[in-house]
């Protein structure tokens, strides 16, 4: 199969210094509600690659489930391999990628637990079929068949069959806290316009009466 020659051209349109929001959280809302209204499918959709102790990156794919001038917020299980890695190193990396808008955002920045009630409330609002997944799956982990993945879902749903599911201990969101953000357009002639917004330390902030420097990167 040759694929050398798969490519097609960005047209869609540029991206200036002048467009962009001060605030690249401000930016990323604008571009992530320009995507869900677009249309495209999981538009929340986003990979999370991280570095484990032997310093093997691995990716995969999660739903963002919170966006705030805090960070970005997704949750899974916390003895999951992604889990485990961030356990060793914090220091992950978001990728969205809005092919739909020949668009993508990089972010970078440090992974932090959020709180047990921040983790409750999402917990309570997932279906119930989601909440009794999370007590069945022991993410990341070997398991010998589909068969056996579902006698235990089916457990756990005989489990709690009475009540609320509460939320388990191993299971929570994180925030990634980021230190950079680059917002990526394509552009005609692989010429696709690059901003990186880079978060400013403490005394340059006082300085600058910003939190984040903006710059043009080459494509």
């Amino acid at each position: 199969m040759d694929i050398d020659q798969v490519r097609r051209d960005y047209l869609q349109g540029g991206l200036k210094r002048e467009d962009l929001a001060s605030d690249p959280i401000e930016q990323f809302e604008l571009w992530l509600k320009q995507a869900i209204e677009a249309g495209m499918q999981d538009p929340t959709a986003m990979t999370v690659a991280t570095v484990d102790a032997e310093g093997q990156p691995s990716q995969r794919i999660v739903l963002l489930k919170q966006v705030d001038p805090q960070g970005f917020v997704f949750y899974t299980n916390y003895e999951s391999h992604k889990a485990q890695d961030i356990t060793v190193n914090p220091l992950v990396s978001l990728h969205f990628p809005w092919h739909a808008l020949e668009r993508q955002v990089k972010v970078c920045g440090r992974a932090e637990k959020v709180s047990a009630a921040d983790s409750l409330k999402y917990f309570s609002s997932r279906p119930e079929e989601s909440q009794l997944a999370a007590w069945a799956s022991a993410q990341s982990r070997p398991v010998s068949s589909r068969q056996l993945l579902m006698q235990q879902f089916n457990a756990m749903k005989e489990k709690f069959k009475q009540g609320k599911i509460p939320l388990p201990d191993f299971w929570g969101g994180y925030r990634v806290v980021p230190s950079s953000i680059e917002f990526w357009q394509g552009g005609a002639h692989r010429l696709h316009d690059r901003f990186q917004y880079s978060r400013l330390k403490a005394d340059d902030r006082s300085e600058t009466g910003g939190d984040w420097t903006i710059e043009r990167l080459a494509p």
